[in-house]
């Protein structure tokens, strides 16, 4: 019986020893686990030329607000679908019921810009991407930028013209409105302005307003940022540093604090933009709409290689003119067409 339990007892003992050990060898290697991330992946020079194509040809200090913005874009999502339910709102008084809102000053900046917008709402899964590429990597995206103004210079689509000064110093394209009060956004293919055909981002859903079929670079809508001018957030504070490779807001590098780019292991972009918010394939006509029913769009224009479709009409939300309406389908062409100024002005 002594014996016995001599031998339950030591048979206890190494049991313990043996749980200990285990526990020493797990234990440190779970908590390495969670404090060294997997860092996150390079992008490719194309797939970031992918990215920016369909911004880099906005002036910069527009560029420098998507991008900024880009790095929110849970709030993009709240901007937009809160301008669509305060449409009521023009200039002045839309300048400061933005003001009021909750929004990083990037996205604020936005509002300005209601067709870009809803871009970025409706392309919310590349908005996203753009967002994760450039807080990871501003250098990669900056230059992104300017090899694709440099592929759209030389196959002739940009040039100066009466909406804006298109400017080279040292390799460095520059890109600034015609007039100070007044910024256009251009209207271009963003898979086929540049020369060669650049492959769609997938599910690319071309916004009337900012998308024009074929290879050629329209102007319809001019913006006044005079209404805005007078917030901390409007478009005189905001630039970019080509040389820095960095947005500018207000004389500085702008640095954004959104917790859901910056910080991937609480962000997941495939619940924003295939799950909860389905903008569907824009080629074959899908539904965009929120989950829980708060805003249902249209169909998707079904754009054809040569065509293309404006919508320009009354006014948009800062109270300016917009272009001539038009809901119809004609091929491109040269010159102006529809409301559009054709690229390709003075050099």
């Amino acid at each position: 019986m002594k014996l016995s339990k001599q031998l339950l007892i030591l048979l206890l003992c190494c049991l313990l020893v043996r749980s200990a050990a285990q526990a020493d060898s797990y234990g440190p290697m779970s908590q390495s686990n969670e404090q060294s991330p997997t860092p996150p992946a390079q992008q490719s020079p194309q797939e970031l030329q992918q990215l920016v194509a369909p911004i880099a040809l906005y002036p910069d200090a527009l560029v420098a607000q998507i991008l900024a913005a880009s790095t929110y874009p849970t709030q993009i999502v709240e901007a937009d679908r809160w301008m669509q339910s305060h449409s009521n709102l023009k200039g002045e008084e839309l300048a400061k019921e933005v003001d009021k809102q909750p929004w990083d000053p990037s996205v604020k900046a936005l509002a300005q810009f209601s067709s870009v917008l809803e871009n970025m709402d409706k392309n919310l899964s590349w908005s996203s991407s753009l967002g994760d590429a450039y807080a990871n990597d501003p250098q990669g995206v900056t230059d992104a930028v300017q090899t694709m103004r440099q592929q759209a210079r030389k196959a002739g689509k940009l040039n100066s013209n009466e909406q804006e000064n298109v400017t080279t110093q040292g390799g460095t394209i520059a890109i600034e409105p015609a007039n100070p009060d007044v910024v256009y956004v251009p209207a271009y293919d963003p898979w086929l302005v540049y020369g060669a055909p650049i492959v769609a981002y997938p599910g690319w859903y071309p916004v009337p307003g900012i998308f024009l079929g074929g290879v050629g670079i329209g102007f319809g809508i001019g913006f006044g940022v005079g209404f805005f001018g007078g917030f901390g957030w409007g478009w005189g504070h905001w630039g970019y540093d080509w040389h820095g490779r960095r947005a500018i807001y207000n004389h500085n590098t702008y640095v954004s604090h959104s917790r859901t780019i910056v910080n991937r292991n609480n962000f997941n972009r495939g619940n924003l933009s295939h799950g909860n918010f389905n903008h569907g394939n824009a080629f074959h006509g899908s539904n965009s709409r929120v989950a829980g029913g708060s805003f249902h769009g249209s169909s998707a224009p079904h754009f054809q290689p040569g065509t293309r479709s404006s919508a320009f009409s009354g006014f948009d939300h800062g109270g300016n003119a917009r272009g001539f309406s038009s809901r119809g389908r004609s091929s491109f062409g040269g010159g102006s067409h529809g409301g559009f100024h054709g690229g390709g002005g003075r050099h």
